[in-house]
């Protein structure tokens, strides 16, 4: 299953430290997939203080094995040899042909169990530099997820906000199976950006790994702030994008429609405008999602794109106070919106519960759901008022009790 590099926060005895999961690693050189794996992985070796490699007990030592360890005591770093699945006694004893391999580390256990993980952590962070932390964590992060559908370029995008080769890119669409965290600082601010998997139709996806890949795509949105949705300019707007879309506005994150591949696009064929208008007809419930037109591969716009990130982020956590609101109410002339006589209803007062995304709770004289067109209306109304961008608005009836 794993590709890409997966990263996360990791503490043991008060030390921090970051644990990078790499893929399989097969040193098959005629497979394109296992050149680009292997190279990742080098690319973690490089930037780690300390590497563990994991061998499979049940398995023995194979010539695999053997290769790897030349390349790993190649590199210069503390390795630490993880004899895995040792789950009883005899397993221990099997664990020790693999001093063969020329590691003075060598540690038996069980992840599936947790046996002796202490032991191996406890050992681990004795390597580490004598800094207590790593990155930046007591800065608040921005999460921004990037999702589309395969090979529109999320993992170019993501390696050119990055500046390296963080992600495996090819030209084979669906190479990115697990969701791939980053974090970046810029400017004094913290990014965590999430590379997801291709999104396809329900009819296109047939493996078992693409079907979680989706899943996991669409989890990892709930643990966003924005979603950059990602569509190629090149091949124009389709119901797929629609979809992924939607996904993004049903989860309640913030959402920007960023254009990619629009240097491969001939002005003459279709304008900016043009385009924006097709796209604008096709997510006609996004209206608040601001429109961005970049090029990953040249880097076209891409300041421009965390400009537009930090604006989104900001509207997402703007609280308006419940005076401010009841006197915009006052001029907000609700009698416009067109309601079914049977569904009219006396606004009371209005207030601001929450943030990320805002919401908003309108006292009424009646029960249930506040009718669609009186919904959409208000929300129209508080953003042309207080802009809210990128952000969806949600809008919640309260029946307000009064007494005689």
């Amino acid at each position: 299953m794993t590709r890409d590099r997966i990263s996360g926060d990791a503490e043991w005895c008060g030390r921090e430290f970051e644990l990078v999961d790499t893929g399989g690693i097969t040193l098959d050189h005629t497979e394109v997939m296992a050149g680009l794996i292997l190279e990742q992985a080098k690319n973690a070796m490089e930037r780690a203080c300390a590497i563990l490699f994991v061998v499979d007990c049940l398995a023995g030592i194979t010539s695999l094995d053997r290769e790897l360890s030349r390349l790993l005591i190649q590199s210069g770093k503390p390795v630490f040899l993880v004899v895995n699945k040792c789950d009883s006694p005899r397993r221990w004893n099997e664990a020790l042909e693999f001093y063969e391999l020329g590691f003075k580390r060598m540690y038996p256990v069980s992840a599936a169990h947790g046996l002796s993980i202490g032991d191996l952590l406890e050992e681990l962070v004795k390597t580490f530099p004598g800094s207590q932390s790593v990155g930046p964590a007591d800065l608040p992060e921005i999460n921004v997820a990037i999702i589309g559908r395969p090979n529109v370029g999320k993992s170019t995008l993501l390696n050119r906000i990055l500046g390296e080769d963080r992600a495996i890119v090819s030209s084979v669409p669906g190479t990115t199976r697990d969701a791939v965290d980053s974090l970046l600082v810029r400017n004094g601010k913290t990014y965590r950006f999430i590379d997801t998997a291709g999104i396809r139709k329900k009819s296109q996806t047939h493996l078992l790994a693409e079907k979680l890949s989706v899943i996991m795509a669409r989890k990892n949105l709930k643990r966003c702030n924005i979603a950059l949705v990602v569509l190629d300019a090149s091949t124009g707007v389709n119901s797929m994008d629609a979809t992924i879309a939607g996904y993004a506005h049903e989860a309640g994150v913030s959402v920007i429609l960023v254009v990619n591949k629009w240097d491969e696009v001939k002005r003459t064929t279709k304008s900016l405008k043009e385009y924006e208008t097709e796209l604008r007809d096709r997510v006609k419930y996004l209206e608040y999602a601001p429109i961005i037109f970049v090029s990953a591969q040249t880097g076209q716009r891409i300041s421009k794109l965390f400009q537009l990130v930090d604006e989104v982020a900001q509207a997402r956590k703007m609280r308006v106070s419940t005076g401010e609101l009841n006197a915009f109410l006052q001029k907000a002339a609700l009698h416009k919106a067109a309601l079914p006589s049977n569904q009219q209803v006396r606004v009371h007062y209005i207030t601001q519960v929450g943030v990320s995304p805002p919401l908003f709770v309108l006292f009424t004289n009646r029960r249930g759901r506040l009718h669609f067109s009186l919904e959409r209306y208000l929300i129209n109304q508080i953003r042309q008022r207080y802009g809210f961008l990128g952000t969806p608005i949600r809008i919640r009836q309260k029946m307000e009790a009064r007494g005689a």
